[in-house]
């Protein structure tokens, strides 16, 4: 069995890092309940087996898992949910606007890149999509998943249509998906969005919900004044 790198940010709350030098710091996250697992996100196509390998290590197996939770259509985020979702009765659930393009019916729209992106990503020619993957359930704003607490969905549109987050009530903890980073040390704001201004109101949905703890697509996980780190996220590749 692998070694995965996790790390629990609060309990029943892990982070675990998908290892790659395609994408700044990659993560996937797991709830581990009393009687069920929910994940969120599901890294590259080639990353089941090193979730498979954590839930081990978290004394769990693929048959716990109930729920998983993808927080965008982008690859790095959606690519081995195909596989998740075959492993059981697993409900998958995403962002209404990013249905169709995690379903592999339509294809999601590119982002606009700063200079300063294009540093990063010099040039996207079609859009990050990861093999298609049905979803059971399309959700919005305001609605509660059944999990941790009563996880509250998060409408953050931006980074794409249908980004969402979760608020965990049990954990305290908020989960932002590509809408926020860290970087360096740095809380700030996602970059690669189809829709900057939109993306930069997220940053208040986020801090609204007082969260302690967060963790985000890309970087390493605040586990004090999360809410207030990304209050004040900034914004280094603006221009």
């Amino acid at each position: 069995m692998a070694h995965p790198d996790l790390q629990q940010m609060a309990s029943g709350l892990y982070r675990l890092r998908i290892p790659d030098s395609r994408a700044h710091l990659l993560n996937t996250y797991l709830w581990v309940g009393d009687a069920e697992v929910t994940l969120v996100d599901s890294g590259w196509p080639d990353s089941a087996g090193l979730i498979a390998d954590a839930l081990s290590a978290l004394g769990r197996g693929r048959q716990d898992v109930a729920r998983l939770v993808l927080t965008h259509f982008h690859e790095d985020h959606t690519g081995s949910a195909a596989e998740i979702a075959s492993w059981g009765d697993v409900e998958v659930v995403a962002g209404g606007p990013d249905v169709t393009y995690i379903q592999g019916v339509e294809r999601g729209p590119l982002p606009v890149l700063t200079a300063a992106e294009r540093t990063l990503h010099p040039d996207f020619t079609d859009p990050s999509h990861g093999p298609p993957c049905r979803v059971d359930r399309a959700v919005d704003d305001g609605d509660v998943l059944a999990f941790a607490g009563g996880a509250k969905v998060l409408g953050i549109p931006g980074h794409t249509p249908g980004s969402i987050g979760l608020y965990l009530p049990e954990a305290d903890a908020v989960l932002a998906g590509d809408a926020v980073a860290e970087f360096h040390g740095q809380v700030i704001l996602g970059v690669f969005n189809v829709d900057r201004a939109r993306a930069r109101d997220a940053l208040s949905t986020l801090a609204a919900t007082g969260a302690a703890v967060a963790g985000f697509g890309h970087g390493e996980a605040v586990l004090a004044y999360a809410s207030q780190r990304i209050a004040s996220a900034t914004d280094p590749f603006a221009a």
